[in-house]
């Protein structure tokens, strides 16, 4: 069962576990925030509280996010600190949960007590892919189903349904192809680097998030390409568990 934040509708919530460690889920671009919270089926040792942005589900009413700095203030503001947690986010919500955690940093936050970043690499690593966020709608989705498939099956043949999926995925994008790393120092906050690997992101680009934090990095590859969670979930869950064990909770406030 997953339920919405009662405050904005900025998380969907896996069942309340009080007095576990909170995880943190940032969906990928495109991606469904309940997809998240229902490892809490396979995921008992924590509480999952996905974040939700606005323009999709049931907050398909309200307008889009187009820009980075956008989403980091917004989810910073009411991201729950007030206990310890981790952050995970796969493809663009991994560079959102990073984006956020510097900016707890900075409002002096507690940080959480692990950082997984998954399928996607390292910040300051340039782009080389073009951008696609000013494409047609037509274009877009058949891009982002050439690029990383994913895209729910029949999605072209239902106009309003095409729509509506095209409006928040050229979001997602625009937030993406307009993002400028900006240099600071690394977090001190332990990190962990999921991906798939057939992924055309590889281990030597999850390596490069060593750069951005203090300590080593743990890295975990698994069968599969970008969704290898997807394809292998019992597999990826069982290491997400282990790794949230591992989360010593303390106060990491900088």
């Amino acid at each position: 069962m997953v339920n919405a934040h009662p405050t904005g509708g900025w998380f969907i919530h896996g069942p309340a576990r009080p007095g576990r460690l909170r995880l943190i889920c940032f969906p990928h671009g495109g991606g469904a925030p309940a997809e998240f919270a229902r490892w809490s089926r396979r995921l008992p040792g924590v509480e999952i509280s996905a974040v939700q942005l606005p323009g999709r589900g049931s907050r398909l009413s309200e307008p889009v996010l187009t820009r980075m700095g956008e989403v980091v203030a917004e989810v910073a503001e009411v991201l729950p600190t007030d206990a310890p947690y981790a952050v995970f986010g796969h493809s663009l919500g991994a560079l959102m949960g990073y984006e956020v955690t510097r900016q707890l940093r900075r409002t002096g936050r507690r940080l959480p007590e692990q950082l997984i970043v998954s399928g996607f690499p390292a910040p300051s690593t340039p782009r080389t892919e073009p951008p696609i966020h000013h494409l047609p709608d037509d274009d877009l989705l058949t891009e982002v189903a050439h690029r990383h498939g994913g895209l729910p099956t029949g999605i072209l043949d239902d106009p309003e349904r095409k729509a509506t999926v095209a409006r928040y995925l050229r979001a997602d994008y625009q937030i993406l192809e307009t993002y400028e790393w900006r240099a600071d120092a690394p977090l001190p906050v332990p990190l962990t680097a999921f991906g798939g690997r057939e992924d055309t992101i590889g281990a030597d680009a999850l390596r490069a998030w060593r750069a951005h934090v203090t300590g080593e990095i743990d890295l975990r590859c698994f069968p599969g390409g970008h969704f290898y969670f997807r394809q292998h979930q019992a597999m990826v869950l069982r290491a997400l568990a282990t790794v949230t064990r591992t989360a010593v909770p303390g106060d990491r406030a900088a």
